[in-house]
């Protein structure tokens, strides 16, 4: 049986939780990651060194690394001090080493890549070093993903403030792929951001892969208030060009009062609706399934289950 290729789009937590139940099984892994963060030690490092963002960068690589639980601490360690290293993680440090060294963040990766015996490639969406904007509902255009996540304001489009390519060899993975997964996370600044290029549009039109939603759990503040999971379809699909969401994978399992009610209090988060008749009217193949594991009463995806599941579509529908 020939290893089935998936592609996966993304960035942030969610993307590395999904990658982390993935490489489980036996698949040919492609992490594409965007580059517009801009908070925290990524941005402190973009503006230094006028490079592109390598904090999802780094926890994609961790989560593909097959290595000892050190490496993934010593990547993710930050330094806490009174010195410009505050707040740095090393990992970020590394790939930003690493880039200057090799000319390009595609390289330095690879070369990482192999010390961490990664389980897949991962790629950055562009090499370009790119700012994201927003034109919100009221019309104001707000630069900068930290500042557009932390507006409060509704999103009426996204896009790049200046022109960008995509990576040539993303364009090239999309071309092979037998699946291309969206994945959970800030739907706006995370996994949008790998649609908006015109090269990556035609990528998706070209491709004969069927493309797939991992639908989020939870809303997120100053992004998808009040979104349900139609919601999140319909607002994908605006950038897909002339590619649509083919499938969409839903939790359909119960999350207790006492938990919502504390993520409404303490993060303004509330649960994603699944809206099954709704998702019929797109035509969409819809996986859904109890998805929910709670710990310490925090809300995440049984990704083992959720692998899984996208293993089984796949072995059965190619």
């Amino acid at each position: 049986m020939n290893t089935k290729k998936v592609v996966v789009l993304g960035g942030g937590t969610g993307m590395s939780t999904l990658l982390k139940g993935l490489k489980l099984f036996p698949l040919d892994i492609t992490a594409v990651v965007s580059v517009s963060d801009d908070g925290r030690s990524t941005g402190r490092l973009r503006e230094e060194f006028n490079t592109i963002a390598v904090g999802d960068i780094r926890r994609v690589l961790t989560s593909l690394a097959e290595t000892e639980p050190l490496i993934e601490k010593l990547m993710n360690y930050r330094f806490e001090t009174t010195s410009d290293l505050n707040g740095h993680a090393v990992g970020n440090l590394i790939l930003t080493a690493l880039a200057n060294i090799t000319g390009n963040l595609s390289d330095g990766i690879e070369s990482l890549s192999k010390v961490f015996n990664l389980k897949g490639k991962v790629l950055p969406l562009t090499e370009d070093n790119v700012v994201l904007a927003a034109t919100m509902n009221d019309n104001e255009v707000i630069i900068g993903e930290h500042n557009i996540t932390e507006s409060n304001k509704i999103i009426k489009k996204v896009y790049y403030k200046d022109k960008s390519t995509t990576n040539p060899l993303v364009l090239e993975e999309i071309k092979n792929a037998d699946l291309i997964i969206l994945s959970m996370g800030s739907l706006y600044t995370s996994v949008i951001p790998n649609l908006i290029n015109d090269d990556m549009k035609d990528a998706l039109n070209e491709s004969k892969a069927k493309i797939m939603y991992v639908c989020n759990m939870m809303t997120q503040p100053g992004e998808t208030d009040g979104y349900s999971a139609c919601d999140h379809i319909k607002a994908l699909n605006e950038y897909l060009g002339n590619r649509k969401v083919d499938i969409i994978i839903a939790n359909d399992g119960k999350i207790s009062d006492d938990v919502i009610n504390k993520y409404r209090d303490t993060e303004q988060k509330d649960v994603v609706t699944f809206d099954k008749e709704e998702l019929k009217k797109l035509g969409l193949h819809i996986i859904h399934n109890n998805y929910v594991d709670i710990t310490e009463g925090v809300i995440r995806h049984k990704v083992d289950k959720l692998s899984l599941d996208i293993y089984a579509y796949l072995i059965k529908n190619n």
